[in-house]
């Protein structure tokens, strides 16, 4: 189960779907209609079912109460051995359905993020985190944050998610050529570095953080070129702010050629205000840039003890200073693209995340 998603959650689920289909285990898919029209869940070799409900991304009491008596009809319909729902508002609608449900099946949730701070939506994520850990029979979290938060609400059984990069291996060698022809695209000139940033833009990625911290570098000769790949609600304002700030920012929306972008830039920079395993941070290892990333959610878990430079949260000097010193050191930025490469080849794949979820479903059903 989960609900509205077209990112990593979404190509997570169709993951461990495919994988269990794959090895004889019949899986089905329940979410949004729109989530499968944008992930397509039946579409590859390993295609699974999937079945509309429509479990909404905010809290609408109406709309609430439809979605937990569909699940209730599918759920005795189908009576399932194991629901695994994914997110904490997909886990609580599942969690009052399966409560209502004679007999219920075992229910495991997969915490993706961290509850937003603060205001009426901080508290009624609250709820819901708190409806997920005294209700599942196992609560799966990215990051050991989450963990900490599960166990402290109550959590029965918290373990570690594995969220791999889907589709992920070791980068291919990028040409030269290719690698010329995105820095000509961008507009870079010979020799000017490349700080490249990617994500949904939205709050929790950060990068307005990132736009205050470019303000800093202005004085570094060649003065590095600002790249940010995606798209979101933040795209207008973000795109104010750099031009108020006097940056010169190429926004350049989503893009389906990461990898190559990756292996164009002098250095990938990672703003969170909060990450669980980032699936663009897995990439970055993987391409061998220097990364420099906030430490927050999992991102020191995913980067190891020496593939990245960490700085706090919201610190725009410090985020500014971690930039300028890999460009300004070619041996550090060495060390970093070295580290980076041998981080890589120790992160799980699809395989361990397909096996660690079968057991936990093993377990649970036990």
């Amino acid at each position: 189960m989960l609900g509205t998603s077209i990112g990593g959650t979404a190509r997570h689920v169709r993951m461990l779907a495919a994988g269990c289909a794959a090895r004889g285990v019949r899986a089905e898919v329940f979410g949004p209609a729109q989530t499968d029209r944008d992930v397509a869940f039946g579409a590859g070799p390993a295609g699974v079912g999937f079945t509309a409900v429509e479990i909404a991304d905010r809290p609408w009491l109406p709309r609430d109460l439809a979605a937990i008596r569909r699940l209730r009809r599918l759920f005795r319909a189908w009576q399932p051995d194991v629901v695994h729902a994914h997110g904490l508002r997909a886990g609580a609608l599942a969690a009052i359905a399966v409560a209502f449900t004679r007999p219920g099946p075992p229910l495991i949730v997969t915490a993706h993020n961290a509850p937003p701070a603060g205001g009426m939506t901080g508290a009624t994520y609250r709820v819901l985190e708190l409806i997920v850990a005294r209700n599942a029979d196992s609560v799966l979290c990215v990051s050991a944050d989450l963990e900490n938060r599960m166990r402290a609400a109550g959590a029965r059984r918290v373990a570690h998610a594995i969220v791999p990069a889907v589709g992920a291996a070791p980068t291919p060698d990028v040409s030269a050529e290719t690698r010329t022809a995105i820095r000509i695209e961008f507009g870079a000139d010979p020799g000017q570095p490349v700080v490249l940033a990617a994500g949904r833009l939205a709050a929790q990625k950060g990068f307005g953080l990132l736009l205050e911290a470019a303000a800093r570098w202005g004085d570094i000769r060649p003065e590095p070129l600002l790249v940010i790949a995606g798209q979101g609600p933040l795209a207008a304002e973000l795109e104010s702010r750099a031009a108020a700030l006097g940056l010169t920012v190429r926004f350049v929306g989503h893009r389906s050629d990461v990898s190559a972008l990756l292996a164009a830039a002098d250095v990938f920079v990672l703003p969170s205000a909060w990450e669980g395993q980032s699936l663009i941070l897995q990439e970055a290892l993987r391409a061998g840039v220097p990364i420099v990333a906030t430490r927050v959610g999992g991102n020191p878990e995913v980067a190891g003890q020496d593939a990245a430079i960490l700085v706090p949260p919201g610190d725009a000097r410090r985020l500014a200073d971690a930039v300028r010193a890999v460009l300004g050191d070619p041996a550090l930025a060495t060390r970093l693209r070295e580290a980076a490469a041998d981080r890589a080849h120790a992160l799980p794949g699809e395989d361990e995340a397909v096996t660690a979820a079968l057991a936990e479903y093993r377990h649970v059903t036990r």
